[in-house]
């Protein structure tokens, strides 16, 4: 069988066939994507003269379906190039190419019969050592490959990607009797390496794990709703954030699915799932059919439970009143019980305080739990072996912050238990086993390793582990911490590798991370080969200490901001000159201050999905870390030619000036705060792993640490007189403000190299002290303290 997947075909090209070859492109993977021929030519190509013998006619489909990818959003592609991956043509004409493919995915309409028409007609054509899958949301396997030659059988599985691919980690791998294991462990491994995936193994039935516990979920809360009369923006804030959830909540998220979607998932349940005994509960409201049938299917359509219009005030979203079936304008819902929880930060506790807690909203969130938890645990055995599957696919393919059983045991098993026996719900055996055995959890640790109930009384399974993903805090229970402060710890992550890890609130960089950096520097010198700056919350570093820098403004305090500002630039030059080689992790949100920590490494490991920039625009002032040096200096170094600095100066202007933040790592590439030689890891929770293995090379390879520059090319002057023109069409033409144009005098002075006649050279401290000098300036600036204060407010910036 194959051992490699170097090009791929997609069967089908709709939105979730083109979405999935667009991530084969993420990860570097050819693709061939096949779709119907159309019935005629449209207009455009009858007015070109082009008939149905015409290729470009004949491709059509899956050709409009692949440039539409372009622009899709959320984006589903890194970066545009990556088109270049894809191939298009169609199932009349190129159905033979198949056999190229080392993995041929069907992506056809959800329907048993479609679909085992495709796989039929695509079998004579796949190659002898070829993997065949479908991507279903909950249709039968065992049922499809009924049409496969016998000699196919084995290399045929179901993988269920969850939409959209590339930002989903959930890949359900689902197989038949007949799937040969070898080639279930070969998909598994490439999927979760080179695709970033999180496998989940499922049994073939109807909806799998996923969508059978979530479509419940969903469809048991629509009927609450109406039980107890609750509206939809009721609804949504019960089953948002509040319940450790994502803000799509209940009824955003059944429109971004598509009403029509839901109904079937939840039909094909209902239909086919005769051994569960809460089937009826996947029988679709009144309500919700009348919505299908009056075509308000969602956000495909612009209408669903919400509909956003444009008005003389700008856009509204209004609500689709369940009893008039007319739209209305919102109402936010108000809960005192929400109002009392919503300062605890961990998601867990929130949850428990209001599933116990009392009133209509708590007595709701009860409920939905309850039903939830009992539902789950009776599909254990059914669709899966163990809870663990259940948790991880429920966290990876909704985002929840905790799956069914997690949620249980952090609300307390024995009391959660005990409230289900009191309200008649009737549990299975393992629970009632675990239960009477005198457990305080389902899950628990034992020598080491984690372990969870599987359908079979008393019976535990050891919860899989990626040997990739690197646990920072298993490390820290095994006593690894070497240092810690409130900001920060030193970790030892074993073989002379020390890892720095941020764990203040959004991980903003204040004076302990700052501090913590200087010694996890001098104890990797000492005592180590290597030092990896990474961390496991849901984002690197969101900047600075904002708050703490207002404050400080506010009070006029110059020599204090002053003082901060040159140890932060001692601390990410003390990381770039480090003894040792320095590996920076930026995942997720990595802003401001966390950007420039990410420049000054030696080496970039970077996730994926990483979301970085230098926004300090946006707030009033430039970057002032050692950001605009680094940034400019990359780009100088990209130059065709040395001796022309302009378009070295204007890219850093352009980048910093409007706040570009890259939407992966590849853009981060392009944009200069990667390396062209700096990489990234396609699955996260493998980013520590793969920086650890660099950094070991780097040291292994003889590190030597570069040394302060003392001759940077600047345009002095004359690069300042070029901003300061640029700069003033810009404020004519009404692009940008007075205190934009200020801040962009301040921004051109750094890049230029300041007040000097050039181009000449300037050394690198040089330039760290225009950069301290213009963020004070600007600190100085009411509109800049505006602008800090409506980020703190509000989340976004202040054009003043």
């Amino acid at each position: 069988m194959k051992r490699h997947v170097r090009k791929v075909a997609v069967l089908g090209s709709g939105v979730m066939g083109s979405a999935i070859a667009a991530h084969f492109a993420n990860a570097g993977v050819s693709s061939l994507v096949l779709d119907i021929v159309p019935n005629e030519p449209n207009a455009a190509e009858k007015a070109a003269g082009l008939t149905l013998k015409d290729r470009v006619v004949r491709d059509r489909l899956a050709a409009e379906s692949v440039k539409a990818l372009l622009k899709a959003k959320p984006a589903p592609l890194f970066s545009a190039e990556r088109l270049a991956f894809i191939e298009v043509g169609n199932f009349e004409d190129d159905l033979p190419r198949i056999g190229e493919a080392d993995w041929v995915v069907e992506v056809v309409k959800e329907d048993l019969e479609i679909k085992k028409k495709v796989l039929t007609a695509a079998a004579p054509h796949v190659g002898v050592e070829t993997v065949l899958s479908s991507n279903t949301s909950g249709l039968s396997l065992t049922e499809m490959a009924s049409v496969l030659p016998e000699a196919l059988k084995p290399r045929f599985l179901g993988t269920h990607f969850f939409n959209p691919p590339r930002y989903m980690k959930l890949l359900e791998v689902i197989s038949t009797a007949d799937t040969a294991p070898e080639v279930l462990a070969f998909i598994e491994t490439f999927s979760r390496t080179r695709l970033g995936k999180g496998i989940v193994p499922a049994k073939d039935t109807p909806n799998f794990i996923a969508n059978r516990v979530g479509t419940y979920s969903l469809m048991f809360t629509l009927r609450l709703m109406e039980q107890m009369g609750f509206t939809v923006e009721e609804i949504d804030a019960l089953t948002g954030p509040a319940l450790g959830r994502p803000k799509t909540a209940t009824f955003r998220l059944a429109d971004l699915v598509g009403l029509d979607t839901l109904l079937h998932v939840a039909e094909n349940v209902r239909q086919n799932a005769l051994e569960d005994e809460s089937r009826d509960a996947f029988a679709a409201p009144a309500f919700l059919r009348e919505m299908v049938e009056k075509g308000l299917l969602g956000r495909k359509v612009g209408a669903g439970f919400y509909k956003k219009v444009k008005g003389a005030e700008g856009s509204a979203v209004l609500t689709l009143d369940l009893e008039t079936f007319e739209y209305r304008e919102g109402k936010k819902a108000s809960f005192s019980e929400l109002e009392a929880v919503k300062s605890i930060d961990d998601p867990l506790e929130r949850l428990s305080k209001l599933a116990f807690g009392k009133g209509r909203a708590a007595e709701a969130v009860w409920k939905m739990l309850a039903a939830t938890l009992w539902y789950s645990a009776m599909r254990v055995g059914d669709i899966c072996d163990d809870v663990s599957a259940v948790d991880r696919a429920i966290r990876w393919g909704f985002n929840w912050e905790a799956g069914p059983f997690e949620t249980w045991d952090a609300l307390g098993f024995r009391a959660v238990t005990e409230r289900l026996k009191a309200e008649k719900y009737e549990l299975p055996e393992w629970v009632e086993a675990l239960y009477d055995a005198g457990a305080e959890s389902i899950y628990r640790r034992e020598n080491g390793s984690l372990r969870a109930p599987s359908a079979k009384p008393g019976v535990l399974a050891s919860v899989p582990v990626d040997p990739r993903a690197v646990e920072f805090e298993i490390l820290r229970r095994a006593g690894n911490e070497i240092r810690r402060n409130a900001g920060a710890s030193l970790l030892d992550l074993g073989d002379g590798v020390f890892g720095l890890e941020f764990h203040s609130k959004m991980n903003v960089i204040g004076q302990d991370t700052i501090s913590m950096i200087m010694t996890a520097c001098k104890e990797t010198e000492t005592n180590g080969q290597a030092l990896i700056v990474a961390n496991q919350a849901e984002n690197f570093s969101v900047g600075a200490n904002l708050m703490l820098l207002l404050m400080e403004a506010q009070e006029g305090n110059w020599d204090e901001i002053d003082a901060i500002v040159r140890q932060f630039q001692a601390a990410t030059s003390r990381l770039e000159q480090c003894a040792v080689p320095v590996v920076t992790v930026p995942h997720g949100l990595t802003l401001g201050g966390g950007c420039e920590i990410t420049m000054a490494g030696n080496a970039i490991r970077a996730a994926a999905e990483t979301y970085i920039g230098l926004v300090e625009f946006g707030a009033g002032v430039v970057p002032a870390g050692g950001g605009c040096l680094r940034l400019y200096k990359r780009n100088v170094a990209a130059l065709p030619d040395p001796s022309d600095l302009y378009p070295a100066l204007r890219k850093t202007f352009e980048t910093i000036g409007m706040a570009k933040m890259a939407t992966s790592a590849e853009e981060a590439r392009d944009l200069g705060f990667l390396r062209p030689q700096d990489t990234w890891s396609m699955n996260g929770d493998h980013r520590v792993a793969d920086a650890k293995d660099l950094a070991l090379a780097m040291a292994r390879a003889g590190f030597e640490p570069p040394r302060p520059e003392w001759e940077i090319p600047v345009m002095g002057n004359a690069g300042m007189a070029l901003v300061e023109s640029v700069l003033f069409n810009m404020q004519e033409g009404g692009y940008i403000s007075e205190h934009d144009r200020k801040i962009g005098r301040e921004l051109g002075r750094v890049l230029s190299g300041g007040n000097v006649p050039g181009p000449t050279h300037v050394s690198e401290q040089h330039m760290l002290d225009l950069e301290r000098e213009s963020f004070l300036r600007l600190c100085g600036e009411r509109k800049s303290l505006e602008r800090m204060q409506a980020i703190l407010k509000t989340g976004k910036p202040l054009r003043n």
